[in-house]
């Protein structure tokens, strides 16, 4: 029966493949060329580690490239739910299975593909780079295969007890937020990879002396311990390295019947009790009244609800974080690095009305006159400083704490303040002369068609932004440069404060007749799909 269920299972995964590569030329190229530049990279991962033999820290290497590999497994069914329809085990509820044969055939029909080829050239290059004896290499053998087995298994057990999850709207949102995964692993293997040029490799020997013992990890380590001489370390590693895998099929299996035999809360009814009170609750309170308190809290809820607005935000609150940080820890940063949080985050005004799309029409029935317009755009900037202008401060203040210059803190306050309320005030008026569609589906931040508006209106916004804070800039160079001006750098603060909330007015007031005379422009531009 076994047999039978994992043949059968195998063979529907081989067929999804088939079948996914004939519905389009284009598809069979892109998962060709993919595959190719998979397989090349693991290739070259292979030879690396061959050429790693006899370094003294190769251990430590291969070690933690095991674990980064592991974790790969681990996370990614999160964020990519769709890349491996058998991932769903909802769909095989209606068949009478049990829980047991189909957690080995899901784990055969996992080993197929060319993410399991991938991990097995890497994790052999692991094991090769550390094998330095007939019994290392039989060991080495039965040390790859769990460990590729630990890290399929781990992307089982988390998608499957996630399921519910992935397949929801939060689900969609990891998707969404997926680049914003990549980009910042990339940023932190940068900084790595430059801390390891300037210290080298031995930097990784205590981490790698604590991941040994950590499978699937641990099957590298008794590699490397059978190599050694350490047999007995070796016996120790490899138990762990077996037990995780009995571990986590267990805990799999128990997921599964349980998703199997509980019922979907999407299909119940939710009940609602009568006369619920729908007054704002929570931190709504604290806002203001009218209108303004009304476009805040709905402002608020796109970037907490909104797959696009969220990945927009959390992009933009990690990049101006990352940037100013990262490059003061590797001490070639400059203070006024931070002023690139509240760029970034002064960005978000740009394109108000498109996170609205078609929804747009709801705004524009309240709007009949420009005081209407000025109102909702006020209200959104308002909306936007809740976040930006605490985040803005924490970013500088920190960058001055690693740098140790606290003396400049006032002028890089004052500085990131005017760029905020200089882009607060080009993203209003952006929003109504150059507003466009943002898709709700897929990754793709602009509809065909439109790509030249949003670079007009991102990057002319930064620019127009940037001259805004002429003054300011021209302020802040004078009193670096004279003689006795380090002594009136602190008048930056309260003077960026002040130019950067009159210009934000400014812009406010310039945008909404134009926002009020071109709603069906705006309108018909959100629109489109």
């Amino acid at each position: 029966m076994t047999a039978g269920t994992t043949s059968v299972v195998v063979r529907l995964k081989l067929s999804l493949l088939r079948n996914g590569l004939r519905q389009s030329a284009g598809r069979r190229a892109a998962y060709v060329f993919s595959a190719v530049l998979a397989l090349l990279f693991a290739a070259a991962q292979l030879l690396g580690f061959v050429a790693l033999r006899g370094h003294a820290h190769a251990d430590a290497v291969a070690v933690l490239a095991t674990a980064v590999l592991a974790l790969g497994w681990t996370v990614m069914p999160l964020f990519f739910p769709g890349g491996d329809e058998t991932l769903d085990p909802t769909r095989l509820v209606m068949l009478p299975l049990r829980p047991r044969p189909l957690v080995r055939a899901l784990l055969a029909a996992s080993l197929v593909g060319i993410g399991p080829l991938f991990s097995l050239l890497v994790l052999a290059g692991c094991a090769v780079s550390v094998a330095h004896s007939a019994a290392a290499w039989l060991v080495a053998v039965v040390a790859v295969a769990l460990a590729l087995l630990v890290c399929v298994a781990l992307a089982r057990t988390v998608a499957t007890a996630n399921i519910r999850l992935l397949t929801s709207r939060r689900g969609r949102d990891l998707a969404v937020l997926s680049g914003l995964v990549v980009a910042i692993g990339a940023q932190v293997v940068n900084f790595g990879v430059q801390r390891l040029g300037s210290s080298g490799l031995g930097q990784l020997q205590p981490v790698g002396d604590v991941l040994r013992w950590v499978p699937p990890a641990s099957a590298i380590g008794a590699v490397d311990s059978v190599s050694t001489g350490s047999y007995g370390v070796a016996a120790a590693q490899l138990v762990l390295s077996a037990a995780a895998p009995a571990v986590l099929l267990a805990v799999w299996g128990r997921s599964l019947t349980r998703l199997m035999t509980t019922p979907d809360a999407s299909t119940l009814q939710a009940a609602e009790p009568a006369g619920r009170d729908r007054s704002r609750t929570g931190l709504a309170r604290l806002l203001p009244g009218g209108r303004t308190g009304t476009v805040m809290e709905r402002s608020l809820r796109y970037v907490w609800r909104d797959p696009k607005t969220k990945a927009a935000w959390v992009t933009s609150l990690a990049i101006g974080l990352i940037v100013p940080v990262f490059n003061a820890l590797q001490g070639t940063g400059s203070i006024y690095f931070a002023c690139f949080a509240a760029g970034m985050l002064g960005i978000q005004m740009y394109n108000q009305f498109g996170q609205d799309t078609s929804a747009f029409w709801l705004v524009a029935t309240t709007i009949s006159s420009p005081r209407d317009a000025y109102v909702e755009l006020r209200g959104r900037a308002l909306a936007l400083l809740v976040i930006t202008l605490p985040y803005a401060t924490l970013v500088t203040t920190l960058t001055t704490a690693l740098l140790g210059d606290w003396p400049k803190l006032p002028e890089v306050l004052g500085l990131s303040f005017a760029l905020l309320g200089a882009m607060l005030a080009t993203g209003a008026w952006t929003s109504a002369r150059f507003p466009y569609s943002i898709p709700q589906e897929g990754h793709k931040n602009v509809v065909p068609g439109q790509a030249g508006l949003a670079w007009i209106s991102i990057f002319g916004g930064m620019v127009s932004a940037a001259l805004l804070c002429a003054p300011v800039i021209a302020l802040t160079i004078w009193l670096n440069v004279s003689e006795g001006g380090d002594g009136w750098s602190w008048a930056l603060l309260p003077a960026g404060g002040l130019y950067g909330a009159g210009v934000t007015l400014l812009g406010l007031h310039l945008a909404a007749p134009r926002t009020a005379t071109r709603l069906p422009e705006i309108l018909l531009a959100v629109s489109k799909t």
